[in-house]
């Protein structure tokens, strides 16, 4: 008997960054409009039709953005309720803490997750998922504490500019950092048998 299942679809890197950009933009923009509020009930909003869109394009709910939506709307909702932005502030804190943390678990496990975050986009040897996955425990950490120190040190005008325009362009730049170890590690013919 043949294994005849179909790979996973994945989403073209275009429209992913513009469902990964959409809900940010629209947070920044709602914030600037109609101010704190409003923009987190757009971008809970958002993220569920981003969420709804990611489905039908491959049939599947990615881990990452599904365990960012369930904070999302827990924190989001928390902020609207209390009517107190500093849930929706904390939200980034979390999710960095969280992966970061858990990326950590998995080595200590000896099971490098981020392998399984990129969902088959890449195939690298252990050696290498083991350096990726810990770089970016690391980088996420630090992410939880950039987003402490500007919440806790600036408006909240400031916090969603920076949200929006910083912390994309450091995870961006971080990204490209790794670029070394992706291919240094890279499996040329992930196919082949051993």
């Amino acid at each position: 008997m043949t294994d005849t299942a179909e790979p996973k679809k994945h989403i073209a890197p275009l429209p992913k960054l513009a469902l990964d950009l959409g809900p940010l933009l629209l947070f920044f923009f709602a914030n600037s409009y109609r101010g704190i509020y409003f923009a987190t009930g757009a971008f809970m909003v958002a993220t569920i039709v981003t969420l709804a869109i990611s489905y039908y394009l491959i049939r599947r709910f990615p881990v990452m953005p599904i365990v960012t939506a369930v904070i999302v709307m827990v924190f989001g909702a928390l902020t609207l309720w209390l009517h107190n932005d500093t849930f929706i502030k904390l939200k980034p804190t979390i999710i960095y803490v969280m992966f970061g943390v858990i990326l950590i678990a998995g080595l200590l496990t000896g099971r490098p997750l981020f392998q399984i975050v990129l969902d088959g986009a890449l195939h690298m040897t252990e050696t290498g998922w083991k350096k990726l996955t810990f770089n970016w425990a690391l980088f996420f950490l630090v992410m939880a504490g950039v987003n402490e120190f500007v919440w806790r040190t600036f408006t909240t005008d400031q916090w969603v500019a920076f949200k929006t325009f910083g912390f994309l362009p450091l995870t961006l730049v971080f990204a490209l950092s790794q670029a070394p170890i992706m291919a240094k590690y890279a499996i040329k013919n992930p196919d082949a048998k051993n």
